[in-house]
């Protein structure tokens, strides 16, 4: 029995008929559409966050100069502190709020009366305490449930302080997942922030990295790579980010999208406005990186950049292939299942297979259609009343618009590097693998029975479901206090990592229930 019949089987005809079109079979060759971004099942015990999820504890979080105010109940305040682990180093001035717990803790007064009185007394408290330059307020379901006008008050307090305040009604019912609050976060950073400084000098070679946010240090080591060839890194959106970085972004010479779900909206808009463009990369993986970093040398055309892209590439992997060799020694026939958000479940196989372990699932939590089968169905998909809920912005071209390409050289590249195009995850995996969309915890569970994974990636909501089945189970929101993962250095951390975790003498001790006779 393969993996779709043995969870199928056990639905009812209604749950059914809602997850056949979720699961596919990867066939060569093939064109296999895949149901995605659509609402989850009432009752299953699925892995998907909020839309204040997408846009307080993925997007605007991790910004450092920042304090992002979270407008709601305390128990919605995880991702108001509770971040996945993204990294930052205090800014110029000393700036640094990652590490600091932000919320109004509204109370059932508040609901009943309006809680607008008590974000301006939390805004005040902020300023007092800390004194930012910058403020951003996440609200949370109540807030807009009972209609607390934040944007009024992110004006106001901008009159009062003379900071900037920006607003993101981010409600969690909005969306049908956490990408709605990921798009309703690109709108406010395109709206407000970006385009709105041009002071200063931004040099040569430029580049914005965008869908990098610093987990374990990941955006350090990628960012260490492209200096050390001779890029100048305009901002990150945003690991280690800045609000002060970021409205500076307009100025680079392109946008490099590493998590394509997360961040597509802005490059689409900037693209638009200011004529950059943009192309996605993976900084994960060996050969990944050095495809990424020279389809980047190829988009500037510079003889000497694409020279020293080369001699970085040779000094890095000479520098890490005796222990990439020695994990790979011992971890080479594993096989693997990978279900987490953004583009990591696509990036991750390409690094598993530096160390010989094969994909036999892949899922996203919250991805669209053009995540898996590649951004040219997006003209067919039908957009639902879930998504018609999140502004699309109307943009124009700016008056700093510029082109940096001619259309010849654009259309050159389109074909030869893939500018700004995404082939989606499913036809880079094995014919035979199975791709998942919103998995859940009953078909982890039959997955593991019956695809039998060596090891499991994935987040900590079923990490310690997948464990108890004796199947080793390593985070990728959170890299588990470990990292970084990106880049060649990062790739040697994450096969000790693996390594550790297969090899620990703990499994020994366990017989997960699919090794028992009666379920073999």
């Amino acid at each position: 029995m393969d993996f779709k019949s043995a969870v199928l089987g056990k639905y009812n005809a209604r749950i059914y008929k809602s997850r056949k079109d979720h699961i596919i079979e990867v066939k060569e060759g093939q064109a296999q559409p895949i149901a995605a971004n659509t609402r989850a099942i009432p009752g299953i015990m699925t892995n998907r966050g909020c839309c204040y999820a997408g846009c307080k504890g993925v997007v605007v979080g991790p910004l450092k100069d920042t304090c992002v105010i979270t407008h709601g109940p305390i128990g919605c305040g995880f991702y108001s502190w509770g971040t996945r682990r993204n990294k930052a180093r205090p800014d110029a001035d000393g700036s640094n709020y990652i590490q600091y717990c932000f919320s109004t803790d509204m109370q059932e007064p508040d609901i009943v009366f309006g809680g607008e009185k008590k974000l301006k007394k939390a805004i005040a408290e902020v300023m007092a305490i800390f004194k930012p330059k910058r403020i951003m307020i996440c609200s949370t379901c109540p807030v807009g449930l009972i209609g607390d006008d934040i944007h009024a008050v992110a004006s106001q307090a901008e009159k009062d302080y003379g900071i900037t305040c920006v607003a993101f009604s981010c409600e969690g019912y909005k969306g049908v997942s956490q990408s709605a609050g990921h798009h309703i976060a690109n709108n406010g950073l395109m709206k407000r922030i970006i385009g709105s400084d041009d002071s200063g000098s931004v040099g040569h070679h430029t580049v914005n990295l965008l869908g990098e946010y610093n987990i374990g240090g990941d955006g350090w080591e990628t960012e260490r790579l492209l200096k050390k060839i001779g890029y100048n890194i305009v901002s990150v959106f945003t690991g280690d980010g800045s609000l002060a970085d970021i409205a500076r972004s307009h100025r680079a010479d392109i946008n490099l999208i590493q998590c394509h779900r997360s961040i597509n909206y802005v490059a689409e808009m900037m693209k638009t406005a200011f004529g950059i463009n943009w192309l996605k990369v993976n900084f994960i993986g060996l050969k990944a990186i050095a495809q990424s970093l020279r389809d980047l040398a190829t988009y500037f055309g510079d003889s000497w950049l694409i020279e020293r892209t080369e001699e970085v590439i040779n000094e890095e992997v000479l520098e890490v292939s005796p222990a990439i060799a020695t994990y790979k020694e011992r971890l080479n026939g594993k096989t693997a299942a990978i279900f987490v958000g953004g583009s990591r479940s696509h990036h991750y196989q390409d690094l598993l297979l530096d160390f010989g372990v094969t994909t036999v699932l892949a899922g996203y939590e919250f991805a669209h259609r053009d995540d898996y089968e590649g951004r040219e169905v997006i003209p067919t998909i039908k957009e639902d009343a879930d998504s018609k809920n999140i502004e699309n912005l109307v943009i124009e071209p700016d008056r700093r618009y510029r082109a940096f390409l001619t259309p010849q050289r654009y259309q050159e590249l389109k074909e030869t590097i893939g500018l700004e195009d995404y082939s989606g995850m499913t036809r880079h995996m094995a014919e035979g693998s199975w791709v998942v969309d919103d998995l859940n915890h009953f078909e982890t569970e039959e997955m593991i029975r019956v695809l039998k994974p060596d090891v499991f990636f994935s987040g900590v909501k079923d990490k310690y479901v997948v464990q108890k089945a004796g199947v080793v189970c390593r985070q990728l929101h959170s890299y588990d206090y470990s990292g970084p993962y990106a880049g060649y250095q990062g790739a040697v951390n994450f096969g000790r990592d693996l390594t550790m975790g297969l090899f620990a003498p703990a499994w020994k001790m366990i017989t997960p229930p699919w090794r028992e006779a009666k379920n073999a």
